[in-house]
């Protein structure tokens, strides 16, 4: 694709000052090339400095009423005034050819998006190497078209967020998902550029990731019941990764009733299977860790996975019981 078509960058972001400069320096710094021609920050209500930091830079800077990321990424694309909108995320850091990357896959009409890969901005943080190294082990086994595409680093034809009406503000989280699927019924195809990469500020502390997986399960309840029929995966996460959080859900619900004579004979047995069923799901993927990376501290990658899947069952269960009590979509996730 012709170097001369126009693009908007779009990065929404919510009490995101300690990132935020670093994103917006990359940002500048390819302003001219590629097309770039715009870059768009939407500050989603934030009570930190990230207004006035974005105000430091030569960007557009447009306020928002703090209805989540989805709401954000919305208000960019609509106030963009170029034929492709590149969304990435207020704690990445875009590499000098990621946007060169995406662009020849839109060449193909038939394209609506294109998605690309992350770098480590935290190198030094062994929770941060996990979660980074998995990342890039799942996107080295993606194909070139996909079913999936995350928000980090995806560039969107204008048209066809006008089209599907953008992403659906509903969800706090897996809005990205949502719009892939829509994209894919519209007829459109989905493509998937690994060496396109943003550098991502991953978390390093297990209370902030832990949380976040925890969201994740419970909005994950309401996006696969409200699109039904691709909760058993996609380009990304298979089936396997997907049965993890009802395995530890089965665990935890178990494990306590051990301790009742009436469910002795049921109760140990499947708190025992649920168990191990979840600790050999995390064998391959740590498997495939140790053998790329040739360092044994990847073999942490088994306790994290599991850990995650309790926090991604406890978000799943929070989520059920909100549909439960017809709460569909509620104001008040867990946060």
């Amino acid at each position: 694709m012709s170097a001369t078509i126009g693009v908007s960058m779009v990065i929404p972001g919510r009490n995101c000052a300690h990132t935020l400069p670093s994103c917006l320096q990359a940002a500048v710094a390819l302003r001219g090339k590629d097309g770039l021609n715009e870059i768009i920050f939407v500050d989603d209500h934030s009570t930190d400095d990230s207004a006035a930091i974005a105000g430091g830079f030569a960007v557009v800077v447009i306020p928002c009423s703090g209805r989540g990321p989805g709401a954000a990424r919305n208000a960019g694309w609509r106030a963009s005034t170029c034929p492709l909108v590149w969304f990435v995320d207020a704690d990445c850091v875009a590499e000098p050819e990621a946007l060169a990357r995406l662009l020849p896959h839109l060449s193909d009409s038939a394209v609506a998006a294109v998605g690309g890969s992350y770098g480590n901005m935290r190198s030094e943080s062994l929770l941060a190497c996990l979660i980074h190294e998995e990342i890039v082990e799942r996107h080295r086994s993606m194909p070139a078209r996909v079913d999936f595409l995350a928000t980090f680093n995806v560039l969107y034809r204008c048209e066809v967020l006008e089209r599907l009406g953008g992403f659906d503000e509903r969800f706090l989280k897996g809005q990205d998902a949502e719009l892939s699927w829509r994209a894919l019924e519209a007829g459109y195809q989905l493509a998937f550029e690994a060496t396109s990469r943003v550098k991502h500020f991953h978390p390093v502390s297990w209370r902030s990731y832990l949380r976040t997986q925890r969201q994740q399960g419970y909005w994950r309840v309401h996006l696969h019941l409200t699109r039904r029929g691709h909760a058993r995966g996609d380009a990304y996460s298979g089936l396997v990764d997907h049965l993890q959080p009802p395995l530890a859900l089965v665990a935890a619900l178990a494990m306590p009733q051990a301790c009742w004579p009436a469910w002795w004979p049921v109760a140990p047995g499947l708190a025992a299977g649920a168990l191990s069923l979840l600790l050999a799901a995390q064998i391959p993927m740590t498997a495939r860790l140790v053998r790329r990376m040739r360092d044994l501290r990847f073999l942490a990658y088994a306790a994290m996975g599991t850990i995650r899947a309790f926090w991604r069952a406890w978000g799943m269960a929070w989520g059920v019981a909100s549909l439960l009590r017809q709460e569909k979509h509620s104001p008040r996730p867990p946060t």
